[in-house]
């Protein structure tokens, strides 16, 4: 508290000092060969004073001197020497990725020569130009470095990852900041959901961030660029300038709609020979079907001379279609069906599985107003969107407020605030991983290929009730297996609302043309809640959940920074400041115990039983940090630059909780010193950096805390957790070197950005098992220590360029290779998460960070070919703990290219990634029950497989026998084991990831200046087609999108009951008043 209110002291102190001076005011526009350019920063030249042109490019400042510098986004900047009140700035464009002016650590703006880490910046235009719901998934491929996992659920997480995975069981997640907000970016989902065991993917909260805000973005890739945000920054940063208020008043309204389909390349392509079953019909000598209860059979036709699908089995490989079968299949005992104590020819469903899917839905809506005058500005900014998604009963729907103002109190002293809200409903959002809730498990896994889902949404909408296809009996029609997928998606719903507010409010006082003093506090806050419910009738337990999660951070800062020419050709920039953080989450979950009284009625007093115990969490977090930077310049050519920044972490016992984060950097532009190659060597700078970074401790982990338990004959108990916490722990550290070339070529036609960096964190936290006779399974140590070292590169040219016509393009390159190194003593393997099908991933000893375990074949050693044995069939390693894949990329990458000519632009992004494994859930168990093409057809002989060896069915596995000749034997292919998980390794559903994908199109036309002089008040118009993900040019992975994954986190390379992904279509409209 006593530092919250010197805080305060400080800035009403402030405006005590604010006084008058004499000065000059200085109006005008920023153009481009384009017309305006809007949102230009116009800044007293080698001082804090600044403004930002409005979206007319009009701009208005009192200065005290002689310069002002004006810069943008894809512009190069310009500094100009006042000669009159009233000046017209016109900016060149530059090509490609390597900006004039980039927005670095704690918002403050350099110049190119003077950034020497890796800082890669995109515009806000480029941020939300394809309209996506989620903006975060627009990076991938346009930034290199930043590994962007998504997933295809509906309001899904997104994983972003910077320069590799450092912490082994920590996050590693980048830290978003706006405005100098740190946003609080987490995935909250359940352990449940994240290890593939079940739940939903509620997303990531950054999602709430409003795109149409955005002006620029900037990744700060290293830890030297990082460093100035201390713990918070430890895995890069992704930060976010928002659109300012502007002299004058400008409306900008964006409207939209986009339409979807599956991509069916991502989903089964089933066989449709055979029905459901694990035989066929279990016949008789007779080949009639044996009922096993023929007493209780009522319908006409002798027990032994009817056929009846059999319903206790979940997969098809069951009798041969054929027509002139009459079978009784799941609705001949549905008592409502049309069906009802009719069979029917046996044939393969009319409607399979992918005919469940809807076609996805979304519009946006948004309107950003802005204006101001010589004492202040202001801008507001509303955005709508709703998006429905590809199962029945699915929308996520977003409203987004931002609001933004200065004030100009006196000539020194400026008051600001920005202050965002957002609110996310969502309802239906698609159940993950392996349980009854996802259904994509049901299609993909385990599903009878006679059954016809136009009739089971049939059978759901006659009475609302849970008519499926799996029954243990014809008798009994409870479901035993999967429920009917349309009372799964209407009954057995989730729905979730979270409110977030977050901003600042701020100070700023200019003591003088050098010096600046800058108060700020702001907030993060949210406050969510998530139900969850399993209607009575299906075939889990009827239960109802709620979740109840709210968090705050708040941060106070004081930030002085001066910029001062020390003589003609030295300058120094330079900063101190402090920062104190507050940090709190606080949640609780109850759920129903043994089922419902009542159905549909879903509250915690409707259960059975006393509900279970709720599962409570309080925890705090208090960060207080100083920090210092020194920017030494001679002759813009040699750059040096030095930050330090303390921390204290009440995560971390009294004795270690203080840490320091030391960077040095250097910058030389050697293009200076060549001034004959001015003609074709345009720019050209060498830079390095080192940096130390680190983190503090999960909260808990120094002091032994309590559970409360259910109490025992009416007395309460609690309970010591699991893992015995350590209040010796020190924290985690991450040690980074890295350098950089930057070139450009022929009037910056033609340039790159090459990095080489490596990083070593060690001292990693983790709960190290120990003998349970301590009374725990586990102990938190400083324990682990992983590599990355890896290669970035950023090229971009403009291979044409005329008046009318010009084709840029823009690629991004990088590969990163990480190691773990040390582990606890004895120790050679983390077990990260086990999974359905027996794999795991892990931090193996040597090996890189996430590796997949499972078993595997036997190979020979001379041909690595798979050995079999005796049998025909596989011999499989006698361990289930063999690394067997390594889900790690080999490198990443994207081409975008832009072609425009005069008023109209098209924009193409292939984005790619080459190599990294996954283990596929949905090929391990849908090979086994005959779902695809591969178990089904013809073999080598040109019969069916599916036949009895004796007639000429069967098939050969492709390897050698024991005594290294080719496999000759041939194994029966009538059951699950041949294709499936029984008689074949884990190794064997080890999928290559890899993928090539048209990202995005972009074609935009823009109305002439011409016409729009005509059609006042309009200052613009453009229309956009736009699609997303619309070709997956190439993928090793059958059936399904390799990119695909569980959720976000570090538990990547593992697929099961995947989404398809979307092909969608948009056209918006943007005017411009």
């Amino acid at each position: 508290m006593r530092k919250r209110l010197s805080l305060l002291a400080v800035l009403l102190f402030f405006g005590m000092l604010a006084t008058g001076q004499n000065s000059r005011k200085i109006t005008g526009q920023v153009k481009d060969e384009a017309g305006p350019v809007p949102f230009a920063s116009v800044t007293e030249t080698n001082t804090n004073n600044s403004t930002t042109s409005d979206v007319n490019g009009n701009f208005s400042i009192t200065i005290k001197g002689s310069q002002i510098t004006v810069t943008a986004v894809d512009h190069a900047a310009q500094t100009i020497t006042i000669t009159s009140d009233v000046v017209a700035i016109t900016l060149a464009r530059t090509a490609g990725q390597l900006q004039e002016v980039i927005v670095t650590a704690l918002g403050i703006r350099r110049t190119r020569n003077q950034v020497p880490y890796a800082a890669q910046q995109i515009s806000g235009e480029e941020v939300s130009k394809n309209r996506a719901s989620n903006f975060i998934t627009n990076l991938s491929g346009k930034v290199s470095g930043v590994d962007v996992k998504q997933t295809n659920t509906l309001g899904g997480s997104t994983n972003v990852v910077i320069r590799g995975f450092k912490s082994i069981t920590g996050d590693n997640q980048a830290l978003f900041v706006v405005d100098g907000v740190p946003f609080n970016n987490a995935n909250d989902n359940t352990a449940n959901q994240r290890t593939g065991r079940g739940g939903y993917d509620y997303g990531n909260a950054a999602a709430d961030i409003n795109p149409d805000d955005i002006e620029s973005l900037t990744v700060l890739k290293g830890a030297a660029a990082s460093a100035l945000y201390g713990s918070q920054g430890a895995n890069g940063v992704i930060l976010i300038t928002t659109k300012k208020g502007a002299r004058g008043l400008g409306i900008t309204i964006n409207s939209g709609i986009s339409y979807g389909s599956v991509d069916k390349s991502t989903f089964p392509k089933y066989q449709k020979l055979y029905g459901g079953g694990y035989g066929k019909y279990y016949e008789d000598s007779s080949g009639n079907f044996l009922y096993r209860d023929p007493s209780d059979w009522s319908y006409t036709g002798a027990p032994g001379s009817v056929l009846v699908v059999p319903m206790s089995e979940d997969a098809s490989y069951g009798h041969v279609f054929d027509p002139s079968l009459m079978v009784y299949q799941w609705d001949a005992f549905d008592p409502a069906s049309p069906n009802y104590g009719k069979p029917r020819p046996w044939t393969a469903a009319a409607n399979d599985p992918s005919t469940f899917f809807e076609h996805p839905v979304s519009y946006n809506e948004s309107i950003f107003i802005n204006g101001g005058s010589d004492k202040g500005t202001f801008k507001l900014g509303y955005t709508r969107t709703g998006d429905k998604g590809i199962l029945p009963n699915s929308s996520v729907d977003k409203n987004l407020v931002n609001f933004g103002g200065t004030f100009n109190v006196t000539d020194k002293l400026t008051a600001g605030a920005n202050i965002d809200f957002s609110n996310i409903v969502g309802k239906g959002r698609y159940g993950t991983g392996y349980d009854d809730k996802n259904m994509m498990t049901n299609f993909r896994q385990w599903w009878e290929m006679n059954v016809d889902i136009k009739e089971q949404k049939d059978a759901y909408f006659r009475n609302k009730k849970n008519v499926t296809w799996n029954w243990a009996d014809p008798t009994d029609l409870t479901p035993i297996y999967w429920d009917n997928v349309y009372f799964s998606r209407y009954e057995n719903y989730e729905s979730d609302n979270r409110n977030r507010y977050f901003g600042n409010i701020n100070l700023n006082y200019r003591a003088t043309n050098w010096l600046n003093i800058l108060g700020r506090i702001s907030l993060d806050s949210y406050d969510e809640l998530e139900e969850e419910r399993q209607a009575v009738g299906s075939v889990a337990v009827s239960t109802y959940s709620r979740f109840n999660r709210s968090y705050r951070e708040t941060n106070y800062d004081l930030l002085l920074s001066f910029n001062k020419d020390l003589s003609k050709d030295i300058s120094l920039k330079g900063l101190l400041g402090t920062n104190i953080r507050r940090q709190h989450t606080s949640s609780i979950r109850a759920t129903t115990n043994g089922g419902l009284i009542v159905p549909k009625v879903y509250s915690l007093s409707n259960s059975l039983n006393t509900p279970n115990a709720p599962v409570e969490f309080d925890g705090t977090r208090e960060v207080d940090g100083v920090f210092a930077g020194a920017t030494f310049a001679w002759r813009d050519m040699v750059t040096l630059d030095a930050t330090v920044r303390r921390d204290a972490s009440s995560t971390l016992p009294p004795d270690n909780n203080v840490y320091y984060y030391p960077s040095v950097s250097g910058g030389f532009v050697f293009s200076k010193l060549l001034p004959g190659t001015s003609n074709w060597l345009s720019y050209g700078k060498f830079r390095a950096n080192y940096a130390e970074v680190g983190s503090d401790a999960p909260i808990f982990s120094v002091s032994d805390v309590y559970a409360v338990i259910p109490p025992f004959n009416g007395q309460p108990q609690s309970s010591v957790t699991g893992t015995k916490n350590n209040p010796g722990l020190k924290p985690e550290r991450t040690r980074s070197g890295e350098g950089g070339l930057e070139m450009a070529f022929f009037k910056n036609r033609l340039g790159f950005d090459f990095s080489y960096y490596s990083a070593r964190s060690f001292d990693q936290i983790l709960p190290v098992i120990v003998s349970t006779a301590t009374g725990y399974n586990s102990k938190f140590l400083n324990a682990a220590t992983v590599d990355n070292k890896g290669v970035e590169v950023q090229l971009y040219g403009t291979p044409y360029k005329s008046k009318d016509f010009s084709w840029d393009i823009n690629i991004n390159w990088s590969r990163n290779r990480n190691k773990v190194v040390k582990l606890f003593e004895g120790s050679e393997n983390v077990e990260l998460a086990n999974f359905q099908g027996g794999v795991s991933l892990n931090a193996t000893l040597g090996q890189p960070y996430g590796t997949i375990r499972g078993n595997n074949f036997v190979y020979d050693s001379a041909t690595g070919q798979p050995i079999v044995g005796s049998n025909g069939r596989y011999l499989l390693s006698g361990t289930s703990n063999e690394v067997i894949g390594d889900p790690n990329p080999d490198w990443i990458g994207g081409i975008n290219n832009t072609l425009k000519y005069k008023n109209l632009s098209l924009s193409f992004l292939i984005d790619t990634r080459h190599g990294g494994d996954l283990f596929s859930l949905d090929l391990y168990y849908g090979m086994a029950t005959g779902l695809y093409p591969e178990t089904a057809g013809l073999n080598d002989l040109g019969n069916p497989s599916r036949l009895p060896i004796a007639e000429g069915g069967g098939i050969i596995l492709p390897g050698l026998k024991q005594d290294g000749k080719p496999n000759d034997i041939r194994v029966s292919n009538t059951n699950f084991g041949t294709y499936g998980y029984r008689y074949n390794p884990d190794a064997k559903f080890i999928y290559d990831a890899s993928f090539v994908k048209l990202r995005e199109v972009l074609l935009t036309y823009a109305l002439p200046k011409e016409t729009i002089s005509h059609l006042k008040p309009f200052k613009g118009i453009d229309f956009s087609l736009i699609g997303r993900n619309l070709w997956i040019i190439h993928k090793n992975l059958p059936y399904a999108d390799p990119e695909e994954t569980i959720s976000a986190g570090n538990l990547q390379g593992y697929q099961g009951g995947a989404y398809p992904s979307v092909r969608t279509f948009a056209f918006n409209v943007k005017l411009r008043f």
